[in-house]
């Protein structure tokens, strides 16, 4: 696609892969969710025809950036070390960060752990929700499917017919119909 660069970088144990165009400040995007580099195609072009250097990743266990195995290996921490692993690969110390669907949420707690990486930050669809009077003993899953029901998609892909779908979906197409 009319040059953006590809390559892979170490970071945090994994190897990234990460599409880039431009010179200038950093624009790092992150994209959703079941999204890869690619949803952001568009603003690279823009972006770094506008004197920036825009950057975007496939996030940890999407497209050609490595899965690790253990659902252990996809917290918070994990995703944020890639981030500013991925940040210090680019040899800058601050970017102006943006964020859609699931790279909204890892992209606010690069924001709450690491604020003096971001220079600034564009969040697109999902807002800030504070942890301050929610009870600790709930988790995500629970107060969606409390709130939302079995058909909402944070819900519907937890457990098994759908989780399986991903792993043999010749096997499990059966289960959708």
């Amino acid at each position: 696609m009319e040059s953006v660069e590809h390559r892979i970088v170490e970071v945090n144990g994994i190897k990234m892969h990460v599409a880039e165009k431009g010179e200038g400040p950093v624009v790092l995007m992150l994209h959703g969710f079941p999204e890869l580099w690619y949803s952001w195609r568009h603003q690279i072009l823009d972006l770094s025809s506008k004197g920036y250097r825009a950057v975007a990743p496939d996030l940890r266990g999407y497209g050609d950036t490595e899965a690790p195995e253990s659902v252990t290996s996809y917290t918070c921490f994990h995703l944020v070390g890639d981030i500013i692993a991925l940040i210090d690969s680019l040899g800058v110390d601050k970017v102006y960060l943006v964020g859609h669907d699931w790279g909204a949420i890892i992209g606010w707690y690069v924001c709450m752990f690491r604020p003096e990486r971001v220079k600034a930050y564009v969040c697109l669809s999902v807002p800030f929700r504070p942890f301050l009077g929610r009870d600790p003993k709930i988790n995500n899953y629970d107060a969606f499917h409390a709130k939302y029901g079995d058909d909402y998609y944070v819900c519907r892909f937890q457990y098994s017919p759908y989780v399986d779908i991903d792993r043999n979906l010749k096997d499990s197409s059966h289960s959708f119909l």
